[in-house]
């Protein structure tokens, strides 16, 4: 994770979301890493995983968690951000060194959280905005050349970037920014106008004029649209970019600003869609699809779990409408626990509990049985439990995959939902199987014989082995009278050359047959 100094941090985020109210060792202090704590994990101590971030972000604690929290911590946070700091807790933090940040009561926490981490991830070690890279570096940049104050937004209206705010930033702009919906009144009167509907249906730019007894001042906006090599499909709309007009005009050319940075915005856009955040880059490093050397500790501190309790991993393979089955799993992962990490890897998705609980596998029955409900949709889920903590994640992910590879090849010999426990003996005969069958050297060529000339043989081979040599049984089996099985196994015994009561015969003779089944 890159360091930024909390100066940096604090001037990327923008007076609209925070502000500084005391930083006793100064703001040149390297932060790297943030936590979301809430009460209870102040009080009951479930947050020892991410004891060590530089910052935390407290929700809804009040003075007396804050100041317990602070006197059992163990060491000085970089910076504490709190809605409503009282004096008491800006006095205890300042007192040990920590920074106090007031976040506007209105501000969205995980939309700071998010933000946070897009700081983290694009401005750390130095490292210089890219408008091509970087939707922040973008707004900021459209900004400087149109003179106004610049927010990017996905198709449902979300900010997605900003440029900086001053004073002349109006309360839609504020509210877009807190992650709270604008003024009802405002959007409503933007709706009337036909505005949304013009910015959807072309990539022109669109004059937004003020209204003054609304607090709305002047903007510009564009829509913007995913590109296409493909004449016979429309570009589908996917965002806006929103020019606030402050107390300066916009510079001349703006429009023609606007028209290149919807191309920029679109481009950036649908890399971001198709790169995964580095929380997902983590957890798929812990689950061993990464050929990097994996810090347990250090992962554990960026994501905020615990690197060494009994963990599980759960894999899920199935077809889902729209391909998003992680997607669709993590809403259940999260409502079961808070802690659930998720990465996907083609069709099939990975949940990854850092402390399983006994109630685990009733969650698995439950989701994949809602799924099937709900959406129509078939899962297989494979169960790996106990893990030893995340360091045992990779192996075990692997372990998932081989019950998930063997019932892909013989489907229905597994249960929907199974535990590595109980796939073992299946699996294992089937990777041993594949293994003889894709090798013809390890195929008894009298078996392939009697297949070929013999196949009412070779059918009663088959069920004679599986039988256990059991004469009754197979003549059962097979809807025979025991005479005639005694008959064949003798005829078979001639053909083969050898004997039945061989145990090692009979082994050779089972794989090859279910090899060539």
């Amino acid at each position: 994770m890159r360091g930024v100094s909390l100066g940096q941090l604090l001037l990327a985020l923008d007076a609209t979301l925070v502000s500084l109210v005391d930083a006793p060792r100064g703001l040149d202090l390297t932060v790297s890493s943030a936590a979301l704590l809430d009460a209870d994990d102040m009080r009951l101590g479930l947050a020892a995983a991410a004891g060590s971030a530089d910052i935390f972000f407290l929700l809804g604690a009040d003075g007396a968690d804050t100041i317990g929290w602070l006197d059992r911590h163990g060491h000085s946070p970089a910076a504490i951000f709190v809605k409503h700091p009282g004096a008491e807790v800006i006095r205890h933090a300042t007192q040990a060194g920590t920074a106090v940040v007031a976040v506007d009561p209105r501000a969205r926490w995980e939309r700071l959280y998010r933000l946070v981490d897009h700081v983290f991830d694009h401005h750390g070690d130095g490292a210089e905005h890219d408008s091509g890279t970087d939707l922040f570096g973008l707004a900021q940049s459209i900004a400087e050349r149109t003179h106004g104050m610049v927010s990017i937004e996905d198709a449902e209206s979300h900010v997605l970037a900003y440029s900086a705010s001053n004073d002349e930033a109006d309360d839609l702009r504020r509210l877009s920014i807190l992650g709270r919906a604008g003024p009802p009144e405002h959007l409503a009167w933007i709706a009337r106008r036909g505005i949304f509907d013009a910015l959807r249906a072309r990539p022109d730019p669109v004059r937004v004029a003020e209204r003054p007894e609304l607090g709305l001042r002047p903007r510009l906006a564009i829509g913007i649209f995913t590109a296409t090599v493909d004449a016979r499909r429309a570009p589908a709309f996917i965002g806006t970019i929103w020019v606030q007009q402050g107390d300066r005009p916009l510079a001349g050319d703006a429009e023609e600003v606007l028209r290149g940075a919807a191309v920029l915005a679109g481009r950036i856009m649908a890399r971001l869609a198709a790169t995964p955040s580095s929380d997902a880059v983590r957890v798929r490093e812990l689950l061993g699809f990464s050929s990097e050397t994996v810090d347990f500790e250090v992962v554990a501190r960026e994501l905020g779990i615990v690197a060494d309790g009994r963990a599980a991993v759960i894999g899920f393979d199935g077809a889902v409408p729209g391909g998003r089955l992680a997607d669709v799993l993590a809403l259940s992962a999260g409502a079961f626990r808070a802690d659930a990490q998720i990465a996907s890897s083609g069709a099939r998705a990975y949940v990854l509990f850092p402390a399983a609980n006994r109630t685990l596998t009733s969650w698995v029955r439950s989701t994949v049985a809602s799924l099937r409900t709900e959406l129509g949709v078939d899962l297989r889920a494979v169960i790996a439990a106990p893990v030893p903590g995340l360091a045992g994640a990779a192996a075990a992910r692997r372990e998932v995959d081989r019950v998930l590879d063997s019932a892909h090849r013989h489907p229905g010999t597994l249960a929907a939902v199974t535990s590595l426990a109980e796939a073992r003996t299946t699996v294992l005969l089937d990777e041993i199987i594949t293994a003889v069958a894709a090798d013809d050297r390890l195929i008894d060529p009298r078996v392939s014989a009697l297949r070929a000339d013999e196949p009412m043989l070779a059918h009663t081979l088959s069920v004679y082995l599986d039988s256990f040599g059991d004469v009754a049984a197979a003549a059962e089996a097979l809807h025979v009278h025991p005479n005639t099985v005694r008959y064949r196994v003798r005829r078979i015994e001639q053909v083969l050359g050898s004997s039945l009561a061989d145990p090692d015969v009979r082994l050779l003779l089972t794989l090859s047959l279910r090899a060539t089944a």
